[in-house]
């Protein structure tokens, strides 16, 4: 299977086969030495709905001067199961990814990369169906062990499974809790830390990815307001 593209309509148990699949692909390598375009994306769930919005946006690098902002609503159409969380929120994002005029460089995701029972979350699962260097920076962790990074801006410490580095836990603000950096695709854990590290701003939440929660939620309320429309269930590949 040479096309990374696959059917939406599966099982869990199918998706879980088809994650050990696809993980052997992910390509882990530095992410591009020049970069024009970063963008960031984010979900936020309708607390009156089965709707999601998927939001993309974009900004220009190294300033990070906002570009472009694009979202997709859809129903749920994945049922939520710990690990699979890329078959519920990949289909929504890859339809607000073609919305955008310019396409990033690198995508930074509010999820994991490699950093994932089967190597294989989120910011994986979307950089090689797109065939885009992604990033994951989560909030929490998701499986794998670690000492605590010391509580100064900037330490860090590996994030290890069964051995294995599979992400870096970093310090983002002095004395409050670390986030969770991996490559998803075309990107390595070196190249990941430094985009992560010049994306971070004020805040703990590296600043594309702030601003994108903030936009999410932003539709997600007006959508709530208006009635939360019936939406459509995607319908890729």
């Amino acid at each position: 299977m040479n096309d990374p593209r696959h059917s939406w309509s599966l099982s869990p148990e199918e998706a879980v086969g088809l994650q050990k699949s696809l993980a052997e692909r992910v390509v882990i390598r530095p992410l591009p030495a020049r970069l024009k375009i970063v963008g960031a994306e984010d979900i936020s769930y309708s607390k009156r709905s089965d709707l999601l919005i998927a939001v993309v946006l974009t900004f220009g690098w190294p300033a990070l001067d906002p570009m472009e902002a694009v979202h997709h609503v859809a129903r749920a159409s994945f049922p939520y199961v710990p690990g699979l969380l890329s078959f519920r929120e990949v289909p929504p994002l890859i339809e607000a990814f073609g919305k955008l005029g310019q396409k990033p460089d690198v995508l930074l995701c509010d999820a994991q990369g490699i950093a994932h029972p089967r190597r294989f979350g989120l910011a994986a699962h979307v950089g090689l169906y797109l065939g885009l260097p992604t990033v994951g920076c989560a909030k929490s962790r998701l499986c794998g062990t670690h000492d605590d990074p010391p509580l100064k801006k900037g330490s860090s410490r590996p994030l290890l499974l069964n051995g294995e580095q599979v992400g870096i836990v970093y310090r983002s603000r002095d004395s409050v809790k670390p986030v969770y950096i991996s490559p998803g695709h075309l990107a390595d854990l070196r190249s990941s830390k430094r985009l992560v590290e010049r994306c971070v701003g004020r805040f703990r939440i590296p600043e594309p990815l702030r601003l994108a929660h903030i936009e999410a939620n932003r539709v997600r309320m007006e959508i709530e307001a208006a009635g939360a429309p019936t939406g459509e269930t995607l319908k890729l590949l």
